[in-house]
């Protein structure tokens, strides 16, 4: 009977330490899902696009890596689960990111489109009045460059619109430079003009 027991003890012992050792083993199958999902999410634009659930899911998985360094295997594999359904979110949010990108990206090229509108006007007028062959032929080329990357980022829209609302910006800057110019050519014509209206003083004679 004591034997019985002994062998008995001697097994639950047994049991209990391949239980320890099962739940002691890295969990490697989870990291590894937890990476594939990061690269997916990483992979369709979510940096860009839900950068937000991205940032918060490489929390998660920092946690998970700092748990299996210190080999608490336990907690490291509940955090790398965690961190592949964050992971999972950030890829799932990434279309939606891109909708309100695209509806940022074409405003702003709509308001791009009016601001040069402008600007052409104010340059026809002015242009006339530049003498410098320099600035005239600057003014072409940014011309050039204004329509070509308006055309460019219009074509980004769809596919990229982060890479859009950062050509507006571009162009924007293209705007600016000459709305600055043609305000100061401008200021100078008229201060010339207002030069040459003014009358000039009459001698006296001398009686």
């Amino acid at each position: 009977m004591t034997h019985f027991r002994h062998s008995v003890s001697l097994m639950i012992i047994l049991a209990l330490t391949l239980v320890f050792i099962g739940c002691a083993k890295p969990p490697e199958a989870e990291k590894s899902a937890a990476k594939a999902s990061m690269d997916t999410a990483v992979s369709s634009g979510a940096d860009k696009y839900a950068a937000g659930d991205l940032d918060a899911a490489k929390k998660i998985w920092d946690a998970a890596e700092a748990q299996m360094k210190e080999k608490k295997y336990k907690e490291a594999k509940q955090d790398y689960l965690a961190a592949k359904t964050a992971f999972d979110k950030a890829a799932g949010a990434v279309e939606g990111g891109k909708k309100v990108a695209a509806a940022e990206a074409n405003a702003a090229v709509a308001s791009l489109e009016e601001d040069w509108k402008n600007l052409k006007t104010s340059a026809k007028n002015l242009t006339k009045k530049m003498k410098d062959k320099k600035t005239k032929d600057a003014w072409a080329a940014d011309t050039k460059a204004f329509t070509k990357g308006l055309k460019a980022t219009k074509d980004k829209i769809a596919n990229d619109p982060a890479s859009a609302k950062e050509n507006v910006g571009e162009l924007k800057s293209i705007i600016e430079k000459w709305d600055t110019a043609f305000k100061k050519l401008a200021a100078t014509h008229l201060k010339h003009k207002a030069t040459k209206k003014k009358p000039k003083p009459t001698k006296k004679r001398k009686k």
